[in-house]
C-alpha cells in the first residue's frame, strides 16, 4: 500500500533537523510547570484505573516519554521519524523507543492503560484524524485514558525552513470542541479539558492557545448475572 505522502514529507522534514531539534527543546519541560502538572496527573489517571502500558505516540526526542517514566509510567515512545529516534535513543538508552505511524499502530487491540500524543496529530490533515481516532480506542484498553496536547485555533502553519534546514511541515490548529467530537465519534469519552492561554514572555514563546484533552475508553460492561430469583426460578 503507498503511504500518504504527508507521512513521507513530515518524516523527511524531522530527520533534517532532529539534532538541533533535540538541543533545542530538550529543557522544554522545566519552563511549562502547566504541562509538566498536565503530563503528571495523566501518569496519575493510568495509574488509578489500573496501569498498564503507555505509548507515547508521535514521542520524538523521547523527552515527554522520559517525564512519563519518572512520574511512574511504564512508557515507551512511538515516532516517525528515524532521525528523532535516534536522537531518543542517545539520550535516554534505559527507554524503549520504536518506528511507527498512527495510522496503524503495531500494537494488539486493548494492550494500553494509556495513550499520549502530545503535539503529534497537529501534522494529520484533518480527513485522516477519524482513523487516527479509531487506531487509539483500538489499542486502548477499557479504561484506559488519552491525552492530547495541540495549538488551539483555525489555520494551518506551513513551513520550508526550520532551524535553518529546508523542511515541508503544515502545524494544523485545531478547536478542542471539534476535536471533542471526533474523540467520541471514535467512542472515546471526554474526561479533561484545558486550554492555556498564549505565551510569548517565556523562553519557549507560543503565538496561540494550547489546548489539552483527556478521553477515557469505556469500561466494558458487567455481564448480566443469570439464575436463581433474577430469572424468576422457582423452588
Amino acid at each position: 500500500m503507498t503511504e500518504p505522502a504527508f507521512l513521507q514529507t513530515t518524516r523527511t522534514s524531522y530527520d533534517a533537523f532532529a539534532d538541533l531539534y533535540a538541543s533545542r527543546f530538550q529543557d522544554e519541560l522545566a519552563a511549562k510547570p502547566l504541562d509538566r502538572g498536565v503530563l503528571t496527573g495523566f501518569a496519575e489517571l493510568v495509574a488509578a484505573g489500573g496501569g498498564g502500558p503507555v505509548a507515547d505516540i508521535g514521542c520524538g526526542t523521547g523527552r515527554v516519554t522520559a517525564h512519563l517514566h519518572a512520574s511512574g509510567a511504564d512508557v515507551f515512545g512511538v515516532d516517525l521519524s528515524p532521525g528523532m529516534l535516534a536522537e531518543a535513543r542517545s539520550r535516554y538508552p534505559g527507554l524503549r523507543f520504536e518506528e511507527g505511524s498512527m495510522l496503524a499502530l503495531d500494537l494488539p487491540d486493548g494492550g494500553l492503560g494509556g495513550l499520549l500524543a502530545w503535539y503529534s496529530t497537529i501534522h494529520v490533515p484533518d480527513e485522516r484524524l477519524p482513523r487516527v481516532f479509531a487506531e487509539f480506542h483500538r489499542v486502548l484498553a477499557p479504561g484506559g485514558h488519552l491525552l492530547l496536547g495541540f495549538q488551539a485555533g483555525d489555520t494551518t502553519l506551513h513551513l520550508d525552513d526550520a532551524f535553518g534546514r529546508d523542511v515541508s511541515l503544515d502545524f494544523r490548529r485545531r478547536r478542542p470542541e471539534q476535536v471533542e467530537v471526533l474523540l467520541k465519534d471514535a467512542g472515546l469519552e471526554m474526561r479533561a479539558r484545558m486550554l492555556r492561554e498564549a505565551d510569548t514572555e517565556s523562553a519557549f514563546p507560543e503565538k496561540t492557545p494550547q489546548a489539552f484533552l483527556i478521553a477515557r475508553k469505556p469500561l466494558a460492561p458487567e455481564p448480566l448475572v443469570s439464575g436463581g430469583e433474577e430469572d424468576g426460578a422457582t423452588d
